[in-house]
């Protein structure tokens, strides 16, 4: 059984299939191109709904125990899989970015790779040609920001052993690939790719990542980060022409030197409106992540783009403002002076190249000055103005280019003959070479074609509304430059006077800037300078001139480094700093107050260094294959750089020759002019309108310098006052926070009661399913790590797309319920115009009805007619109101950009003099203090030269002393002698008693034991002496070193003196700025100049004092190194009469030892024999009467 109903008006077919227990229906509308369909039977269900335009499908199938669910969504290109059969399961996620999956497992529940089961390839198709959608709308830009899923699977499948690949350092390419063969005792034998054995260090070894992260996109992702790993990236993706990488929250750009189509419209579309985890790494993402944080948060934002010279930074600025251009434009017609705003703000960028870019020896289109551009946007997030502040051009390259360089476009595109009206009207040739200052260098570069560019700037200058007067006045003052540089002066004869050499070049220059000749060449060769209160005319000799110089551009290190490089590399230097406080000082100072948990890191040691002393500051080292002398070397952290200080002087003063400004003020050139108008000289300063100090700040009484360390201020200062376009962003302030994101728990917090903010974050995240260790909670804001914040993001775009189809549905039923409200009205009105029409035809003959019709319509005309014309001059009126309204905001808008631009000027005209005075009075301060300090060193000095003076006492009474027992020493020697000759005497008598008694002398073993004993004791009597000797010898190093200490006490003294100089001089110039401002200040000044002149008169004094000093100390060491000779002399007499009186005395001790024992044994002998007679007696008596 079927039933259908076709509609071909609405191209609709609905139908209906029953039978054998199979149940189908369907619907399809060709205009939507939407089927939706249901199927039953059997123990067979599915459903199934397609949507053509957003290429949705859902579907459900069970039958028999094998069930399958999916989603597609077609612009979202994601997929959702999940199939339950017999043994094997499969669930998965696609996205056609991401081309990710979950589980893939067979029966056997081996992993099966990615895009591959069971031999069938349709889901892995399906997600590659997602992928294609995906890069597609990037257009041919696709293939230079990400690579293929051909590409990534090739990556993939690549054999790999982290434990054995690794890089090793190499002297030509950086680093290595290598294979680790044997690690032996801190050594590492590897093999490179040519087959070559080599033995590194285990600390030379880095390890690889695997194949799965080539190319990565985001460098912080690696497994292994170090300095090989992210070179090797680099190389890999620039070798691809990927020129953008991440690298955490940094975008690195490697310069590719050609133009690459990844500026196209087609990608600034596909960027706007993207997180940065949603597209490919670019600049474009950069700038579309800060326009987006400016219209969230309301606050100023700021880009820093650093580099070297030659790295890309103009490029990627002009890229920047293009962006905003495109997506911030107001869509206004052109203006009647010039472009539109968006290309205004685009056309800037040709006309300050030509006039501020030159070729220099790494770079054939460098920025020789700085600019800070401010894009203005309304509170709708169009564009409103742009600003652009110029940070000190390079003046010299005007005049002097390096070999291998040259100066500024505009001259060499003017020559050109691509408009060769300009050549007539400026009196110049085509020939570069015909003008000295356009010549030194190059005068082509290779890859520019200045004709071209002409034709650009050109345009550029009418697209910025300059008028022809305006446009040609800056041609003008171009030719005159030229023509300046082929004035030639010789020098008279027997004067100090140079004189013009030919006038022809300098009529021609008068002529463009609308100036007399012969006051141009009279201001040159003969400028008035005021003297006291009177003018003279001072002569100029040939060798005179002068020039100024300043920049701000790329790190550079030439071979000739002068005053340019110096205050370029020192604001990198300023930049570099200000990048390193906000990353890592602000970050953890705001961490300590937020009482964030975390390691505190010193990133840099502080040290208080000095002049000369200092380990940024060294000396030149000799380099024969340098061509330029150097004179002093400075450590910069991009390298150490050379500097050559010939001419620093002239380069810092920057003086201006008063004579010919007044000449070029009054000059028929209005631009001209305009230059010089606000420029005060000494003859034009009125003392009664106090312009004195207008006039000391224009004139000269301002070094360049100084003039570039101000703007510098001014710049940080801009920049403190934005929110810097890098660091951690992933921090909220508790109440946005709730406002933001309870959209994804409400539960959490309820409506009924006040929840504090803090404690509402605290609930709302703790019951989110996110990692809770990626944030912490502060005292006012609530801290996520990189890339949680962004999942907070898309878990919210979830749950709006979720509440919002909530509420389409709920809509579209409203809406279909008052649609057949309608149906029923229609119906029932319907029904009563049936009945009035056949009521009417019932009437319509009768004759007063006909006169009734007749009447009525002449009476509604009249009626109408009023009310049409109260309902035009009403709506005049309210065209009128509206104009005057959109004429009232327009102004209203225009006034509050210039009162912000009024405001930020005002504000960073107050930080700079509150800088100057904060200068002014730390200068003050550290008098004071250098002055405390002085005094208190001079003070210490006298206290130590007492100390020295009673120590010198005391070492002469110790001499005294020690020649006084020296004397005792003699007499004991002598003393000793005399008995040595007695104890000789005796000697000789006793040898003999010896002699007969050699067989008894086994006895005398203990009695040589204890002389050894005493032996012992006598030797360490002779260490206490030498003890002794050796503490008066640490009392005459102690001398020797307090002497050195004095020495260098001296040198500090001079030290200190020379930085007393200095500071002298920076208090003479702080007291000349600061002359109407700061009487007071003025007045301590001047006391302080004259403490600081006694303090110098004491200083020669105690100069004078020291180097007394130094000379009796030099007579005191002589006498010391005399006394140490005698002393040595003493010492070494006394060490041999010790040895001898020690010789002495043993052999004295022992032979009278020997002498008793001898005598004891003598008198027992004698006993003995005496008893031994007696008893021999008694024993012949005995015999005798035994015999008898």
């Amino acid at each position: 059984m079927m039933s259908g109903r076709p509609n071909r008006r609405g191209r609709g077919m609905s139908g209906q299939v029953k039978g054998r227990g199979l149940e189908m229906s369907v619907k399809a509308d060709r205009r939507g191109w939407m089927m939706s369909g249901q199927v039953k039977g059997r123990g067979f269900e599915m459903s199934v709904k397609a949507d053509g335009r957003g290429w949705m499908m859902s579907g459900r199938t069970n039958r028999r125990g094998t069930g399958m669910s999916g989603q597609v969504k077609g612009r979202g290109l994601e997929m959702s899989v999940k199939a339950d059969g017999r043994g094997w399961v499969v669930s998965g996620w696609i996205n056609g970015r991401g081309l990710m999956m979950d589980r893939w497992k067979g029966p056997d529940t081996r992993a099966a790779p990615i895009g591959f089961a069971e031999g069938d390839t349709s889901d892995c198709g399906f997600a590659k040609m997602s992928r294609l959608l995906d890069m597609k709308e990037f257009g041919e830009a696709a293939t230079f920001l990400r690579k293929s899923d051909l590409e990534i699977l090739a990556a993939q499948t690549v054999a790999f052993d982290g434990k054995k690949k690794a890089w090793i350092p190499d002297e030509k390419e950086a680093y290595i690939e290598v294979e680790i063969k044997e690690l032996s005792g801190g050594k590492v034998i590897v093999e490179t790719k040519d087959g070559k054995s080599l033995t590194v260090k285990e600390d030379d070894v880095q390890q690889m990542n695997p194949p799965k992260f080539d190319m990565i996109e985001d460098m912080a992702m690696l497994t292994h980060l170090n300095e090989a790993s992210v070179l090797y990236n680099l190389k890999r993706r620039y070798s691809n022409w990927m020129i953008y990488t991440y690298s955490g929250l940094f975008c690195v750009t490697v310069n590719p030197y050609k133009w690459l189509p990844v500026y196209t419209a087609p990608v600034v579309a596909a960027y706007k409106g993207k997180r940065r985890s949603e597209a490919p790494p670019h600049i474009y993402s950069i700038a579309d992540n800060a326009y987006n944080d400016m219209l969230r948060n309301r606050e100023n934002q700021s880009m820093l783009i650093t580099g070297e010279s030659g790295a890309g930074k103009t490029v990627n600025t002009k890229r920047v403002i293009q962006y905003f251009a495109i997506v911030a434009a107001l869509g206004d017609a052109a203006s009647k002076k010039g472009g539109t705003l968006e290309d205004q703000i685009i056309e800037a960028n040709p006309a300050m190249e030509a006039f501020g870019n030159a070729k220099t020896l790494r770079n054939d289109n460098s920025s020789r000055f700085g600019k800070f551009i401010r894009i203005h946007f309304g509170p709708s997030g169009k564009l409103a103005s742009a600003d652009i502040d110029i940070y000190l051009l390079e003046k010299s390259r005007v005049i002097f280019q390096q070999p291998g360089e040259r100066s500024y476009h505009i001259y060499y595109q003017i020559m050109s003959q691509k408009k060769p009206e300009l050549l007539d009207m400026l009196l110049v040739s085509s020939n570069p070479y015909d003008y000295h200052f356009c010549s030194q260098g190059v005068t082509t570069v290779e890859n520019l074609d200045d004709g071209q560019e002409l034709l650009a700037t050109d345009h550029a200058m009418d697209i910025l509304g300059f008028s022809a007067d305006e446009k040609y006045g800056c041609y003008k003052i171009v030719g005159a430059i030229m023509h300046f540089g082929n004035m030639k002066f010789k020098q008279k004869q027997r004067e100090e006077q140079a004189e013009a050499d030919g006038t022809e070049s300098a009529d021609k220059a008068s002529y463009l800037m609308g100036v007399s000749s012969a006051d141009l060449i009279k201001g040159l060769l003969h400028p008035r300078v005021k003297v006291g209160n009177e003018y003279v005319v001072k002569g100029q000799n040939v060798e005179q001139f002068f020039i100024g110089v300043l920049d701000i551009a790329g790190f550079e290190i030439f071979d000739l480094n002068s005053f340019e490089q110096l205050c370029i590399n020192f604001t990198n230097e300023k930049l570099q700093q200000f990048f390193n406080h906000h990353m890592f000082i602000l970050e953890q100072e705001e961490y300590k107050r937020e009482g964030i948990e975390w390691t505190f890191i010193d990133f840099a040691k502080m040290y208080d260094n000095h002049i000369g002393k200092s380990a940024n500051f060294l000396k030149p080292r000799p380099d024969k294959k340098r061509k330029y002398e150097a004179h002093f070397e400075l450590v910069h952290y991009a390298g150490v750089v050379p500097y050559n200080i010939f001419g620093w002087l002239d380069k810092n003063k920057d003086p201006l020759n008063e004579t010919v400004v007044a000449i070029f003020q009054k000059s028929a050139n209005k631009l001209l002019a305009s230059l010089y108008e606000n420029y005060v000289g000494a003859d034009t300063a009125d003392p009664k309108t106090g312009t004195k100090e207008k006039r000391k700040k224009a004139a000269s009484f301002q070094t360049v310098s100084q003039l570039h360390k101000e703007n510098l201020n001014k710049l940080m200062t801009n920049l403190r006052s934005t929110q810097p376009h890098f660091g951690f962003p992933n921090r909220i302030l508790y109440a946005d926070f709730k406002q933001r994101y309870r959209i994804l728990n409400p539960q959490a917090i309820p409506d009924d009661k006040f929840v504090d903010s803090k404690k509402a974050a605290e609930k709302l995240l703790s019951s989110l399913d996110i990692d809770h260790t990626q944030y912490r909670f502060g005292h006012t804001k609530v801290f996520f790590k990189a890339g949680l914040l962004g999942q907070l993001e898309e878990m919210r775009d979830e749950r709006l797309a979720k509440v919002l189809t909530l509420l389409q549905a709920a809509s579209r039923g409203k809406l279909m319920r008052m649609e057949l409200q309608k149906m029923m009205e229609r119906k029932e009105a319907l029904m009563v115009i049936q009945w009035n029409i056949r009521a009417f035809n019932a009437v319509k003959h009768w004759p007063w009805m006909k006169l009734f019709f007749k009447i009525k319509p002449l009476l509604r005309s009249a009626a109408t007619e009023k009310e049409l014309a109260s309902l035009k001059e009403e709506m005049l009126k309210l065209k009128e109101a509206l104009e005057k309204s959109e004429v009232k905001r327009k102004e209203l808008e225009e006034k509050q950009v210039s009162l912000t631009q009024e405001k930020n000027d005002l504000s960073l005209q107050l930080q700079a003099e509150q800088d100057n005075l904060a200068d002014s009075v730390d200068r003050c301060d550290l008098l004071i203090k250098t002055k405390i300090q002085l005094e208190a060193k001079v003070k210490e000095l006298l206290e130590r030269l007492e100390d020295e003076e009673e120590l010198n006492a005391s070492i002469l009474a110790k001499k005294r002393k020690l020649e006084d027992e020296c004397a005792e020493l003699k007499k004991d020697i002598d003393d000793l002698e005399i008995t040595l000759a007695k104890v000789e005497k005796e000697k000789h008598a006793t040898e003999n008693k010896i002699k007969n008694l050699t067989e008894e002398m086994s006895a005398l073993d203990e009695t040589i034991l204890k002389l050894t004993k005493e032996k012992k004791a006598l030797q360490e009597a002779h260490q206490q002496t030498l003890d002794d000797l050796q503490a008066e010898e640490d009392k005459v190093n102690v001398l020797t070193k307090a002497k050195a200490k004095l020495e260098q006490q001296v040198d500090d003294l001079e030290g200190s003196l020379e930085q007393e100089k200095k500071v002298r001089m920076d208090l003479e110039r702080t007291k000349r700025k600061l002359e109407g401002d700061l009487k007071l200040s003025m007045e301590s000044l001047m006391d302080l100049e004259n403490d600081k002149q006694q303090l110098e008169e004491k200083l020669k004094k105690k100069d004078f004092e020291v180097n007394q000093i130094s000379s009796k100390m030099e007579d005191e060491q002589a006498l010391v190194n005399q006394l140490q000779k005698k002393i040595k002399e003493l010492q070494a007499r006394i060490e041999e009469l010790e040895e001898e009186l020690e010789a002495e005395r043993a052999w004295r001790a022992k032979v009278e030892k020997q002498r008793g024992d001898a005598a004891r044994e003598l008198e027992e002998l004698s006993e003995r024999l005496e008893e031994a007679g007696g008893a021999t007696s008694t024993q012949i008596e005995i015999n005798k009467k035994r015999e008898a």
